[in-house]
């Protein structure tokens, strides 16, 4: 639940429709000018929905500068962000040649794995060498190397599971892998707040889906009850399964899942149980496992373990865990396997390598040193934040974390006043977040020493105080919070 004052949820649905009503009367004096030039696609549908486009124009073009920010170094703590400059009002931007170094707390380089590393780096040059960039094939064809065999045990071996798949994109692996595993007759209960991955791929599957509240195992418990007891929709016949779907640390939230909880639900219901561990594998726990490690959770009690290499690993692709049994299936009917070339071998080095020194088999202490300094960074700069008054989502450990801005006007405001300062930070609005909930999404990393967070707080509090959006006391009381605020999911 977040808490909005009455004040700023007003001025923002304000802000949001003075928007809207200027934006269609400039449409509405467009057409009046415009009606008589030629229109080469008459007869055509338009190719862009009306009110995406007038999002597009009206509001995502006055601030787009603010995203899609080109860098031209490897996304370490430090990175070189490329200037860009327009001279139409921001419909469209050009690169300039002045690039600033900035302090980068947009990107999901948890432990510090994206930029040159002392073990990485060689042996991934060594197999770039050795298997070239592409395999240039799928895997069932061509695309199956030595380093893809060793990666998927290294994976199964490292997550605690028999087997594993990995796949060369993160979001596919979720949007491919939901339809392969389900379909016509079978029930899909999924987080309110999980990944749009998670959404495609629940949809492409054909099963009945229903939502829980996000994060509240006492509602997906009432969900589970009632659709069992219920049936399929018309036939009222059983479900063929019931799968629940949710996040380890949900990236638009900074929150831990409260797995316990959730698997105790479905043991006790038989459902099974989808985990996606795209932000917390490699970036929480003592080993660098994940929730499971972090919660005390028994990964022989989670069917299917998904993950990404894009976070902590410093690398690309994903990758489904589970049983033996499950994993053939996967690798005879996913069309992700079957289809798509497969991971490139350079980035299947990486992701071992990696792996290698979270564990220590590099035969050094850096991988725990690395795990020790992305907890301190996160509980530091989260404890920091909300001393200085901001909303700040998330729960400890979590290195996400979400400083609510919520008005419109507020969200290229602070971006551009944090980049003319030289830190870059991510500003997150609708439609990725409901309408009243943009913010600006900080990632720290294990790469981030004490100074570089230091300096990046006293910049975030300078440019809070200018934009007005610390929004609570340090430590506000909930009878206050209850009194002046409303609820929202």
């Amino acid at each position: 639940m977040i808490t909005i004052p009455y004040l700023t949820a007003l001025t923002t649905y304000f802000s949001y429709g003075l928007l809207f009503a200027f934006g269609q009367l400039r449409d509405f004096f467009r057409k009046i000018f415009d009606w008589w030039s030629h229109n080469s696609l008459e007869g055509y549908a338009p190719i862009c929905l009306g009110l995406e486009d007038f999002y597009i124009r009206r509001l995502y073009l006055r601030i787009q500068d603010c995203f899609n920010r080109p860098i031209c170094s490897s996304p370490d703590a430090w990175f070189d962000v490329v200037e860009r400059i327009s001279n139409d009002y921001n419909k469209t931007l050009k690169r300039t040649t002045r690039v600033d170094r900035c302090l980068n707390l947009g990107s999901y380089n948890y432990l510090g794995f994206a930029a040159a590393d002392e073990y990485c780096t060689p042996r991934v040059i060594e197999s770039l060498k050795k298997f070239s960039a592409s395999t240039c094939s799928t895997r069932v064809d061509g695309g199956t190397t030595t380093l893809h065999a060793e990666l998927e045990e290294c994976v199964a071996n490292f997550v605690g599971k028999p087997a594993a798949v990995v796949f060369g994109m993160g979001y596919a692996t979720n949007s491919a892998i939901l339809p392969v595993l389900i379909g016509k007759g079978g029930l899909i209960i999924s987080d309110s707040l999980n990944h749009n991955s998670i959404v495609n791929g629940a949809r492409g599957s054909g099963a009945t889906i229903r939502v829980f509240q996000h994060n509240t195992p006492s509602h997906l418990e009432k969900v589970l009850r009632e659709q069992i007891a219920e049936g399929q929709p018309r036939t009222h016949r059983p479900w063929k399964k019931i799968i629940v779907v949710v996040e380890g640390i949900y990236s638009m939230e900074g929150e831990l899942c409260q797995l316990p909880e959730i698997v105790s639900i479905c043991k006790k219901y038989r459902a099974y149980i989808y985990l996606d561990e795209a932000h917390s594998i490699g970036a929480v726990g003592k080993s660098g496992r994940g929730v499971c490690d972090l919660l005390g959770v028994d990964t022989a009690d989670i069917d299917i373990m998904m993950g990404t290499f894009t976070k902590s690993f410093g690398s690309c692709g994903g990758y489904i865990a589970g049983s033996k049994e499950l994993i053939e299936y996967l690798k005879h009917n996913c069309p992700a396997h079957l289809y798509a070339t497969s991971i490139s071998p350079p980035a299947a080095q990486q992701i071992m390598s990696s792996i290698k020194v979270i564990l220590g088999e590099d035969g050094s202490s850096r991988g725990a040193q690395k795990l020790a300094r992305i907890r301190e960074n996160s509980n530091f700069f989260r404890s920091e934040l909300q001393k200085m008054g901001f909303e700040v989502l998330g729960d400890n450990d979590s290195p996400v974390m979400p400083i609510m801005l919520y008005n419109p006007a507020k969200i290229p405001a602070f971006s551009r006043e944090c980049l003319k300062r030289n830190v870059a930070v991510v500003t997150v609005a609708f439609p990725a977040t409901p309408l009243l909930l943009a913010r600006a999404r900080i990632c720290i990393s294990a790469a981030h020493t004490r100074e570089d967070l230091t300096k990046a707080l006293e910049v975030i509090s300078r440019v809070g105080d200018m934009v007005g959006v610390k929004y609570f006391p340090a430590e506000p009381k909930k009878q206050q919070l209850e009194g002046e605020g409303i609820k929202m999911d």
